[in-house]
């Protein structure tokens, strides 16, 4: 399922782009979640080793990440949107699990292999949140990058 609504390799002059896929939960998933948003913000004027494309890319590797390993259900996907305007850029990933919904963290001991996910998007977003999903089991956690 992949829906999207672009101009490519347009100047940013005030148009909207959004992008919109399924993935598998799995990490396979969140690999291809990860490379399509890099992709796509390539192809909208943000290209690869910039700082929104790199930022971004990072943001949604780690919520894909946080969607598979503590949102998956057997047999249901994941979402990720990114919508991008001249002056914002958003990624949202939603997954099917209601119950486990983020905390703050607070820095992961220095030995430890996890739990510096959404301590990297705090840092790197401008502002994020989480909501849950309406009509539906599940909660969108979403980032978002000024780029003024």
């Amino acid at each position: 399922m992949n829906s999207e609504i672009s101009t490519p390799q347009l100047p940013v002059t005030g148009q909207l782009h959004q992008f919109a896929m399924a993935f598998t939960s799995s990490t396979r998933g969140a690999r291809l979640a990860r490379r399509l948003v890099s992709h796509r913000l390539d192809t909208w004027g943000h290209p690869y080793g910039s700082h929104s494309n790199d930022s971004l890319t990072l943001i949604t590797a780690e919520l894909a990440a946080n969607a598979v390993r503590h949102g998956h259900i057997p047999g249901r996907d994941f979402h990720v949107r990114l919508t991008g305007t001249p002056s914002l850029l958003r990624v949202e990933v939603t997954d099917t699990r209601t119950e486990r919904l983020p905390t703050p963290q607070t820095p992961a001991d220095a030995d430890a292999d996890s739990g510096r996910g959404l301590l990297i998007v705090a840092a790197l977003a401008t502002d994020w949140s989480t909501t849950l999903r309406e009509g539906a089991p599940g909660k969108t956690i979403w980032a978002e990058l000024s780029l003024r």
